[in-house]
């Protein structure tokens, strides 16, 4: 079935239903207009939802969260997004409904704790978090902006380095970085640091170091770069304008490579996710000389 049907089959009965299925739920209590500006998509963290509302819905956002509370029965709260705001990268949400936004994500056999209306998390990185769980093996890794431990958790849960380092500004994130590292039971291979990554970051120690955060993460490469020893492998993030996917963040690399006399042999690139109209969340792998 292609991909623009509006419509889904029922495998069993062969009945047509909505491709949206909050439609199925408030389609007595909408408008078609209405109905037809539903969002099709929101995020699942634990026991919250989160859930964009588009300006024709503003009205009745009640009646979108209890749609959605009906559809998934064991979720408690529903928030509705608006932005990311600060250096701390805060979500800036309303509460829908319910009341408790402290939830337990469980995602490939990680578990994060996390306050979903103070804390972001972004399942558009799925897939770099779980790629995050199959490398650093005995190796010694800094992760220069840990969070709560989005990076380092599925690291150290799956791949059990020698170390991991992880280094957070914001004491919220960190708190919640430190009851993650003993509720996945990996205390003996996290180090959980407090504060800013160019006063906390070592120098010549890594065989690894992860770069996760965006927005400027550029001005951050010269202590990553620092950190690894010859040989050593970086994980740079960016966000890039499409006209200048990869040729600006390898470019960045490079540069600060450079300047420190070392040289930086690209080994990967990979576009996470869509991170606005016209921008690319992307990842550089590099290995430095």
């Amino acid at each position: 079935m292609g991909k623009n049907n509006s419509k889904l089959f029922n495998k069993n009965r062969g009945i047509p239903i909505p491709s949206n299925p909050l439609e199925t739920v408030l389609k007595d209590k909408l408008t078609p207009d209405e109905l037809k500006a539903l969002p099709r998509g929101w995020q699942i963290l634990g026991e919250v939802i989160l859930v964009h509302i588009p300006p024709a819905l503003q009205g009745k956002k009640a009646l979108v969260a209890d749609g959605l509370l009906r559809l998934y029965p064991r979720c408690r709260t529903v928030l509705e997004t608006r932005r990311i705001a600060g250096e701390y990268r805060q979500p800036i949400v309303e509460k829908l409904a319910g009341d408790r936004t402290e939830t337990l994500h469980k995602e490939n056999y990680v578990v994060y704790k996390l306050d979903a209306a103070r804390v972001m998390f972004s399942q558009g990185n799925f897939y770099e978090r779980r790629r995050m769980g199959t490398v650093g093996k005995n190796e010694r890794v800094v992760d220069m902006f840990a969070g709560i431990g989005y990076f380092t958790l599925p690291m150290a849960v799956h791949s059990r380095p020698e170390k991991i380092l992880a280094i957070e500004l914001n004491p919220l994130s960190y708190g919640y970085l430190c009851e993650n590292i003993a509720l996945n039971k990996v205390e003996g291979i996290v180090e959980p640091i407090l504060g800013d990554c160019r006063e906390k970051t070592p120098v010549g120690w890594a065989d690894r170091v992860i770069m996760g955060y965006v927005g400027k993460t550029q001005e951050y490469l010269p202590w990553g770069i620092r950190a690894l020893k010859p040989g050593g492998i970086l994980h740079y993030h960016e966000t890039t304008p499409d006209r200048l996917v990869f040729e600006r963040p390898i470019q960045n690399v490079k540069e600060a490579a450079k300047e420190q006399g070392r040289s930086a042999e690209i080994l990967n690139t990979i576009k996470v996710k869509k991170y606005s109209p016209g921008v690319w969340h992307v990842v550089i792998d590099a290995r430095l000389s």
